[in-house]
């Protein structure tokens, strides 16, 4: 039995002889540093320095009772949970190393649902360090959100994270732009009967939130900087379209939003 655990323990990052002390410690319990090293027929002083070695990787804890050191294995199923904890950590977050190293990695995709899975979706976008690119229908997210002013945009108002916006021109859409100077933010209308929409898409970062407000409140962050990156050029072309400035020339080429 012990021969088939030594290669599980030293695939995981321990020495023969760690894995060998280990084992030993299982099998006799709490134990002082001489009894350890019989058990595990090593020399006390080479065992001694083992036991550091993994209290160090988290495979063995001491304590001191009149005087005398004593050393425990800690429970195989603390030592399985841990590593699954950092493998998990290190799985989310490879995403991460292979940007470092300039590749291009698959989208990283979060879902939420319901009204708190919304609201975690906007508190994502109050820690946007570069500012939030918008398309909106400002009627329906204060419709299911009547908070929504104070609870979100106000808080990001006060983080100074600037908000470009396109907003549908009826009266909730005209309201809220009214109101840009008080929120740090700029909006534009285009005409709702012909470019109506009811979901919204926030542009921060490297990510895009997407959310519906059809049939259900549900949601998704979609982590990619290439994604990101489309999702800003196509807004800046409706920007552009959208602009007041080139309001006339539009209506002269029957190109008008409104």
């Amino acid at each position: 039995m012990t021969k088939t655990l030594i290669p599980i323990l030293t695939n995981i990052g321990l020495t023969d002889k760690e894995a060998k002390v280990y084992i030993s410690m299982i099998e006799t319990g709490t134990n002082i540093v001489s009894k350890i090293a019989e058990k595990a027929r090593t020399n006390r002083v080479t065992t001694y320095d083992i036991l550091e070695k993994l209290i160090s990787k988290g495979f063995v804890s001491s304590f001191t009772k009149q005087r005398i050191k004593y050393f425990s294995a800690t429970d195989p199923e603390i030592i399985t949970s841990n590593f699954e904890q950092k493998t998990k950590a290190l799985k989310d977050s490879v995403h991460e190393f292979k940007r470092l190293k300039g590749e291009t990695s698959h989208p990283r995709i979060q879902y939420f649902e319901g009204l708190d899975g919304i609201k975690a979706i906007y508190g994502d976008t109050l820690n946007s360090k570069t500012e939030i690119l918008n398309f909106s229908n400002s009627e329906e997210i204060r419709k299911y959100w009547p908070t929504y002013d104070k609870d979100y945009v106000s808080k990001r108002a006060k983080k100074k994270i600037f908000l470009k916006g396109i907003i549908t021109a009826d009266e909730a859409g005209k309201k809220v732009k009214s109101e840009d100077p008080l929120y740090f933010r700029e909006m534009r209308l285009i005409q709702k009967d012909k470019y109506n929409f009811t979901n919204e898409i926030n542009i921060y970062d490297d990510k895009v939130a997407i959310i519906s407000f059809a049939d259900e409140l549900i949601g998704m962050i979609i982590e990619s900087k290439e994604i990101a990156n489309t999702q800003r050029t196509i807004f800046q072309m409706v920007w552009e379209f959208a602009s007041e400035e080139n309001q006339g020339k539009r209506n002269k080429n029957n190109l008008s939003l409104f």
